[in-house]
């Protein structure tokens, strides 16, 4: 089979297109025939060599932590999954990913992929769908009349939470530029903050019960907007190497995120895209070959919503 490897850390030229074993799956395990990896901002630091202490790698490694595929095969004592089967997943961050014509998975990290758009496009929900589920959920518990910030609520992770914050009855507020606001309108913030033309500390005009960053701003920065959050609040943060900041005194909690794998969230995430109250945002679809000049675009900071990619002979 074709896949991506990097036989060494370094920037994009390392990753290299070439010739691998089409893998057997063992124990508890099935293979699945890729139709859609993505491209994640995390792939460009594993890459990199950023990451090599909390997810450590056997080098050469396939990347790619998405995949919406097919099942061609099954390991011993397999019984959720059948071969045929159209699925979803997020893979380990410290296994051979999906950037390749197949990829193993544990069977109980796979769910029923969505009906209702192409195969290869429901590659671009698990991670950042699960990021955003577990951040409004199981760290902020935001429910119905509660207030939420969601700083950066223009990237792929932002466009799932702000869908999911309104669809849990919340007030969303969101930050963007003056291009994405329409979008994010669209998509069920009640207000949009364009964060190019003022501050967003004096435009909020009244505080929230939880601020979502996702954005790579300074510590100054977070310090500022968590003023926003009300007494009891909190702070989630994905941008995981700045801690999200705390106000003890006023009994505000700052949580770092560490998204998980979890199939049944997972299939929660499917079964709204099927019911029609959760759209699935791909910019654009990328072959296989191609995946070092999304890495390269991605470093250059002219790489704009979720890219999607595609095996050579792939699958739809």
């Amino acid at each position: 089979m074709k896949a991506i490897r990097f036989h060494q850390y370094g920037d994009a030229d390392v990753l290299r297109y070439e010739d691998v074993e089409v893998p057997i799956p063992s124990d508890g395990q099935v293979r699945v025939r890729v139709a859609g990896t993505t491209f994640n901002g995390v792939d460009a630091n594993i890459r990199a060599g950023f990451m090599q202490e909390p997810m450590p790698l056997t080098l050469p490694h396939i990347p790619g932590l998405d995949v919406a595929g097919t099942v061609d095969a099954l390991g011993d004592n397999v019984s959720s999954l059948q071969v045929g089967d159209r699925v979803v997943g997020f893979l380990p961050f410290v296994v051979d990913g999906a950037s390749a014509d197949y990829v193993l998975a544990s069977a109980e990290t796979l769910t029923t992929a969505p009906i209702s758009i192409p195969l290869t496009e429901a590659a671009a929900l698990p991670l950042v769908g699960l990021t955003a589920w577990q951040a409004l959920f199981e760290h902020a518990d935001l429910g119905s009349g509660q207030r939420i910030l969601i700083n950066g609520a223009s990237g792929a992770v932002g466009g799932y939470a702000v869908q999911l914050a309104k669809a849990a009855g919340a007030h969303v507020i969101a930050t963007g530029s003056a291009s994405t606001s329409e979008h994010l309108l669209a998509r069920g913030a009640d207000e949009v903050v364009d964060h190019t033309a003022s501050e967003v500390r004096s435009a909020v005009t009244e505080t929230v019960d939880v601020l979502l960053n996702l954005a790579p701003i300074t510590p100054e920065q977070f310090a500022t907007l968590t003023t926003l959050v009300g007494d009891g609040g909190v702070v989630v943060n994905t941008t995981v190497w700045m801690p999200a900041p705390s106000d003890e005194a006023r009994g505000v909690r700052g949580i770092d995120l560490y998204v998980r794998s979890d199939a049944h969230q997972l299939s929660e995430l499917v079964a709204r895209v099927d019911r029609g109250e959760l759209v699935v945002d791909v910019a654009e679809q990328v072959a296989l070959p191609d995946l070092a000049s999304v890495h390269s675009r991605a470093a250059a900071g002219t790489l704009t919503g979720k890219v999607v990619i595609v095996p050579a002979n792939g699958q739809r």
